[in-house]
């Protein structure tokens, strides 16, 4: 089923270049659009290269840092279903916790080490996703909101319930990490917590970046924009919703495995509708349907929130309200894609065109 994706993403992109051609337009074949939106861009690089930056400017914060990295990789997850496939959830955190949980539960029966309770995690919450894509696949709009938000509440419930299981209000205790390959341990100051979080979102990017920039992304966008007609077409839409889900729900069960591992404890806060919520603001602030986006918001959202918590422990919300208010009014597509629109704008690209004095017509 997932190969028949990158069959009718190609054949997506064939259509389009024959119809293309009528035009007069030129225009590449899809191995060459995929091709160049695979190749690693100058500011991709930058950007990449900036996440070290903590380690030498700010080594004070790697704690934060940290949670900025985690929270971006569960942004990520998000972007995935939401940017790319249209499908809105407001109980990802469910995902969230369950990787939270298990990874937890592994490391305080005995079994510390780092990577396989990280792997653990994902495979965990990526079976619950694949179990709950069954209904995700089949349902949109209003009636999709309802049951994601039902989910997530209802393993909220569960987990509190379960005292004896999760700890309920009082949080999972006992939770204790092996050094990271025997020799990194997780420090206070969080340098190996940042790295270690670093490294897993920036492999796990790689991974959602070919996903994306692939036939079967491009299937996913056409099935975002309009699924009558890729059911249409003959493509299995339902299967591909399912299947992205799974993965989405993987993403998001390692960031909450990983946010277990670096601070050694779990609560029911990993569970909330508050973490859904937060994460869907996140890519209204960064714009979601781009890689990039989760990403930005994450950070902005998380050095906002520490600076204005610090400021107002009360009402620290309250000027996130306000800035993405005004993201929403003047920037509907995030801050990523109000860039995008400004360096495509004829505006834009007459100021960067280089000016060519202008020759005589006479000799």
């Amino acid at each position: 089923m997932f190969w028949r994706g990158y069959w009718f993403g190609a054949e997506t992109m064939r259509h389009s270049r024959a119809a293309m051609r009528g035009t007069g337009e030129t225009v590449g074949g899809p191995h060459d659009y995929l091709q160049a939106q695979i190749r690693w861009r100058n500011i991709e690089i930058a950007f990449w290269l900036a996440t070290l930056a903590p380690f030498i400017l700010t080594p004070n914060y790697l704690v934060l840092a940290s949670q900025i990295a985690i929270t971006a990789l569960f942004a990520l997850s998000l972007d995935l279903i939401l940017g790319y496939a249209g499908i809105v959830s407001l109980g990802h955190a469910a995902f969230f916790g369950f990787g939270a949980y298990t990874a937890g539960l592994i490391a305080k029966y005995g079994w510390g080490e780092p990577l396989s309770g990280l792997l653990a995690a994902g495979l965990a919450a990526g079976l619950l996703g694949y179990l709950m894509s069954f209904i995700i696949a089949r349902v949109r709009h209003l009636a999709l909101i309802m049951i994601t938000l039902g989910f997530g509440l209802l393993l909220l419930e569960a987990a509190n319930s379960a005292s004896w299981l999760t700890g309920g209000a009082d949080g999972l205790q006992g939770v204790r990490m092996w050094p990271l390959f025997g020799l990194f341990t997780f420090d206070l100051w969080g340098t190996t917590s940042y790295w270690y979080s670093l490294v897993v979102l920036f492999l796990l990017f790689i991974v959602s970046r070919r996903l994306i920039h692939s036939p079967f992304g491009l299937s996913l966008r056409g099935i975002r924009d309009n699924i009558i007609r890729m059911r249409a077409i003959g493509a299995e839409s339902l299967a591909h919703l399912q299947q992205v889900y799974t993965i989405s729900a993987a993403m998001a069960g390692v960031a909450g495995g990983l946010l277990t591992q670096t601070t050694e404890t779990v609560s029911l806060g990993v569970l909330d509708f508050q973490r859904s919520a937060d994460v869907l603001v996140m890519l209204i602030l960064g714009g979601a349907g781009r890689l990039y986006g989760g990403l930005i918001g994450a950070i902005i959202f998380m050095v906002a929130r520490d600076q204005f918590s610090g400021i107002n422990p009360q009402y620290w919300y309250f000027p996130i309200g306000i800035l993405l208010v005004t993201v929403v009014l003047f920037l509907p597509n995030g801050i990523l894609g109000g860039l995008a629109q400004i360096a495509a704008s004829e505006r834009w690209q007459r100021w960067i065109r280089p000016r060519v004095p202008r020759r005589s017509l006479l000799p």
